[in-house]
Formats: C-alpha cells, sequence, structure tokens
C-alpha cells in the first residue's frame, strides 16, 4: 500500500464560526453540502455517497473550532481528515481549512473535491 500524504487547503468563507460548526460537525448539517446522506451513532459517523457507505470515527470535536475523523477503512492510524474553522483575529475573516491525506499521485484530485464539496457548503449557507 503506497503511503499517503498530508495536505492542507484554506477556503475563506463569509459565515459565523458558530453556525459553520453546525455544518461541519452534525449529522445533518454534514449531508447538506459533505455527503448524500450522513449518520451517526456515538462517535461512528457513516456517510453516504451515491449509495456507496464509508465509516470514520469521530476523533476530535472542539465547539465552533475543528472536527477530526478517521476512516474506519484506513489501516493506518495517523491518517485522519480535519476541519478547521479559523477567523483572523484582526480582520475576523472566517476561513475553513482542510487537512487530510491521499496518495502522492491524487493529491490534486483530492484538493479539487474538496473545493466543489466547500462550493457547495458556501451555496448551502448563502455566502457563495
Amino acid at each position: 500500500m503506497e503511503d499517503k500524504v498530508k495536505y492542507e487547503i484554506e477556503f475563506p468563507i463569509h459565515a459565523s464560526p458558530s453556525l459553520l460548526f453546525q455544518y461541519i460537525s452534525t449529522p445533518s448539517g454534514l449531508s447538506e453540502w459533505f455527503a448524500d446522506n450522513v449518520n451517526s451513532r456515538g462517535e461512528l459517523f457513516k456517510f453516504i455517497w451515491d449509495g456507496a457507505e464509508e465509516q470514520a470515527k469521530l476523533v476530535t470535536k472542539k465547539s465552533g473550532e475543528r472536527i477530526k475523523f478517521k476512516w474506519l477503512a484506513d489501516e493506518v492510524d495517523s491518517y485522519f481528515f480535519e476541519i478547521k474553522i479559523q477567523v483572523d483575529e484582526i480582520t475576523k475573516d472566517v476561513s475553513i481549512i482542510i487537512i487530510d491525506f491521499a496518495e502522492a499521485d491524487e493529491v490534486e484530485d483530492a484538493k479539487m473535491l474538496w473545493e466543489n464539496q466547500i462550493s457547495d457548503l458556501k451555496q448551502v449557507l448563502g455566502s457563495a
């Protein structure tokens, strides 16, 4: 199995951190933009896209700030994806930062996928 590389992307977004947190941390919020459907039982989240199902464990949840998941299909414990809300102290501009892993030759595709998903999120928020 090929090693995955870590990458980080930042998206400016016009929304309050508390509202954003609802969209990144709850099954109902995530199903508005991240997946077709999301269910959770405790720390276990089930993401459904076009009938395909992926399960992830909730690793970290810090209210208004960040959420971190680990795909159960990843054998390597150090792989995860994290969605962070960052607020610039001076300008108060809000950004979403995505930290994720992909195989080296798939990083660009993975970033494009995130760009599409964040664009869906912006539409849901009315901040596109």
